[in-house]
C-alpha cells in the first residue's frame, strides 16, 4: 500500500508540473498581445512598451515561465494589473462565499444522491425507481442557470420566500448567510443529486445481485443493515470517485451559479478578470483550481485504500 501511496503522490507532482506549464502557455501562446489588449486601443507604444516589461513579457518563454513557477511556489501568485492588489489577497476576500457554496452544495449532493440511489436500486423496476430516475435524467440535463432562474422566479419574486441575489457574511449571522444560499445551493446541487444517484443506483444494484447479500437478508439481517452495513460498503468505490470528480468540477457550475445570484465569489472573480483581461488573476485562480482539481483526485484515488482491501501496492 505504501508503494501504491508514493506512486500517486510522485504522479501528482508530475501533473501539477504539466497544468502549470499549460496554464502558462494558454495565455502567452494566445492570439494578439497581451500588453496591447490590456493597454486598450488608444494605448501608445511607450504605454505598451511598460506594460510588458512591468509583466515581463521581453524575456523568453522559459526564463518567464521559470520566474513564474519560482513565484508561485514561493506563494506568490502575481498582482493584479488593474486592483493593483495581490493576486493571492483578491483570491482570499473572495474565498468564503465560494467556499460556503460548495460546501453546501456537496451535502445536500452527497446525501440526497447516495439516498436516492440506495431506494432506487432497493425498488429497481418499481414506481420509486422510475420517479428518481427521471429526476436524475431531468436534473443531469437541464442547464444550471436554467433551474437558477426557475427557482429565482417562484421563490423570490412571485413568493419572496427567499432573497433574489447577493451574498451575507457568516460573521453577519448564521441566518441571513443560509438564507442567501439556498437558492443557489439548491441550484448547484440538482445536477450532481441526479449524477450521484445514478452511479450510486448503478452500483448498488451490481452489489444487491451477489450471494453474500442473499445470505445476509436469509440469515435475518434487517433491511436497514443489509443496505447500509454490507452492499453500499461493498459499492463504495465508484461512488467515492464521482463525488470527488463533482467537487472538483464544481467550480465550472459556480461560476454560471455566482453569475445569476450575483454571489461575489471566486466564479465572479474569474468573470470579472476575462472581461478585463486581468492575466495575472487569471492564471493565478487557474492554477489554484487546477491543483484543487488534482489533489481531490489524490484523495480519491488514495481513499480507495480504505475502501478495498485488495489495492496493497
Amino acid at each position: 500500500m505504501a508503494t501504491y501511496i508514493l506512486r500517486r503522490m510522485f504522479s501528482t507532482v508530475a501533473v501539477m508540473a504539466m497544468v502549470g506549464m499549460f496554464v502558462f502557455l494558454l495565455l502567452r501562446l494566445a492570439p494578439g498581445d497581451p500588453a496591447a489588449m490590456i493597454a486598450g486601443k488608444a494605448a501608445t507604444a511607450e504605454v505598451i512598451a511598460g506594460i510588458r516589461e512591468q509583466m515581463g513579457l521581453n524575456d523568453p518563454l522559459p526564463i518567464q515561465f521559470i520566474s513564474w513557477m519560482h513565484d508561485i511556489l514561493q506563494g506568490d501568485l502575481g498582482t493584479s494589473l488593474f486592483a493593483g492588489r495581490p493576486v493571492l489577497e483578491l483570491v482570499s476576500q473572495r474565498l468564503e462565499p465560494t467556499i460556503s457554496l460548495s460546501i453546501l452544495t456537496m451535502v445536500i449532493s452527497v446525501t440526497t444522491g447516495v439516498c436516492f440511489g440506495i431506494v432506487a436500486a432497493w425498488r429497481a423496476g418499481g414506481l420509486v425507481d422510475r420517479i428518481l430516475t427521471a429526476f436524475a435524467t431531468f436534473g443531469f440535463s437541464v442547464p444550471v442557470f436554467v433551474v437558477g432562474f426557475f427557482l429565482i422566479y417562484f421563490c423570490a419574486i412571485n413568493t419572496h420566500w427567499l432573497p433574489v441575489q447577493g451574498y451575507k457574511l457568516i460573521e453577519h449571522g448564521f441566518g441571513p448567510w443560509l438564507e442567501h444560499l439556498i437558492l443557489p445551493t439548491v441550484t448547484l446541487s440538482v445536477p450532481y443529486i441526479a449524477f450521484i444517484a445514478r452511479i450510486t443506483r448503478a452500483s448498488m444494484l451490481e452489489v444487491l445481485s451477489e450471494d453474500y447479500i442473499r445470505t445476509a437478508a436469509a440469515k435475518g439481517a434487517s433491511t436497514y443493515s443489509v443496505l447500509f452495513h454490507h452492499a453500499l460498503k461493498n459499492a463504495a468505490a465508484p461512488i467515492l470517485t464521482v463525488i470527488g470528480l463533482s467537487f472538483a468540477g464544481l467550480i465550472g457550475g459556480v461560476v454560471i451559479t455566482e453569475t445569476v445570484f450575483n454571489i461575489p465569489g471566486i466564479g465572479r472573480l474569474v468573470v470579472d478578470a476575462i472581461n478585463s483581461r486581468d492575466y495575472p488573476v487569471i492564471q493565478g485562480v487557474l492554477i489554484l483550481v487546477s491543483g484543487l482539481y488534482v489533489l481531490i483526485n489524490l484523495a480519491v484515488d488514495l481513499s480507495y485504500t480504505l475502501v478495498d482491501p485488495r489495492i496493497r501496492y
